[in-house]
């Protein structure tokens, strides 16, 4: 006898929500994102509206107990709220603006995703659980609508944080039933991808890897990173696409700008420099790019980072 599915009641949802502002407000007071006592989840509060700017995501779980963001990819939009969360399944950089105000701050976490323990939990969990992946969804990054047992498993996960003890003994568990509901979720077959060794986005993911560990090598381009993975020039381009929707040569100076970026903003560093560090000959061709990247010269861009958000974490942008 198959088991009656009872819908969930709107009246759960809002009470759990409430729960999680709740929680979140007593974690955390300034403007950015801040670690946690808890690796792997990070907290975010932005009490004003940001512009829409590029920004560079890990692959994580996004979940919004309050305010509105929104993502902005190869020509789609992705919002993420109180009623839907987001996840991006392989490093991407892309542009996002930020709903806030002081009466209403954002208010959110972020839970990073790693795949040894994607490809755990996948080897325990019964097959007909996990959805069956879908060739034509090649996305790396998707919104889904927030249900009761995500919500619930969130605000448990965001109590243990107010305790160290309780983070480190209980927070990992709670942490991986998070990433277990999201895999067992509607869409999530792009998580599910990257775990799996012979599939394309587990490949592509490979070469990502690569690109965030050796951004700063003169050396590194499409060929090297298509042979590494056993692909064509040609065969490279178009699954980097499908899986990131952005060309190889532009996902590597996004990249490249970003930790630049990243290098002036934390560590002082100046644009010169910050340009041979992550990997340009010139620091004239660095200058315009980032400009055309950023909208403002790397001297604009670092007094106007520092001067709207005095915090160095807002560079990962979730």
């Amino acid at each position: 006898m198959s088991k009656l599915r009872h819908p969930e009641r709107p009246d759960e949802l809002e009470t759990q929500n409430a729960r999680m502002i709740q929680l979140i407000e007593g974690l955390v007071n300034e403007n950015g994102k801040s670690p946690s006592s808890l690796q792997g989840v990070s907290l975010m509060r932005s009490d004003c509206a940001m512009l829409r700017k590029p920004v560079m995501y890990e692959p994580s779980i996004v979940i919004i107990a309050q305010g509105r963001k929104r993502g902005y990819l190869g020509g789609e939009t992705f919002v993420y709220d109180q009623n839907n969360y987001l996840v991006l399944s392989v490093p991407l950089p892309f542009e996002c603006d930020t709903e806030g105000t002081p009466e209403k701050p954002l208010l959110g976490l972020s839970i990073n995703v790693d795949v040894p323990m994607l490809a755990e939990l996948m080897l325990k969990t019964e097959p007909k659980k996990l959805p069956q992946e879908n060739p034509a969804a090649s996305q790396s990054i998707y919104c889904t609508r927030l249900d009761t047992k995500l919500a619930d498993a969130t605000n448990r996960l965001l109590e243990t944080l107010y305790d160290k003890n309780e983070a480190s003994i209980l927070g990992h568990s709670i942490k991986r039933e998070i990433v277990y509901r999201v895999l067992c979720g509607e869409q999530g077959s792009s998580l599910r991808s990257i775990a799996t060794l012979d599939s394309r986005s587990s490949l592509i993911n490979r070469a990502l890897l690569r690109i965030h560990t050796e951004y700063g090598s003169k050396g590194l381009d499409v060929s090297t990173l298509a042979d590494d993975i056993g692909m064509s020039n040609s065969a490279f381009h178009h699954n980097f696409k499908e899986v990131t929707a952005t060309s190889p040569v532009q996902y590597l100076k996004s990249v490249r700008l970003h930790k630049a970026r990243q290098l002036m903003l934390q560590d002082g560093i100046n644009a010169g420099a910050a340009a041979n560090m992550v990997g340009y000959e010139s620091q004239s061709q660095f200058s315009r790019e980032f400009k055309r990247f950023f909208g403002a010269s790397p001297s604009e861009e670092v007094a106007r980072s520092r001067a709207h958000l005095a915090t160095a974490s807002e560079l990962l942008g979730a």
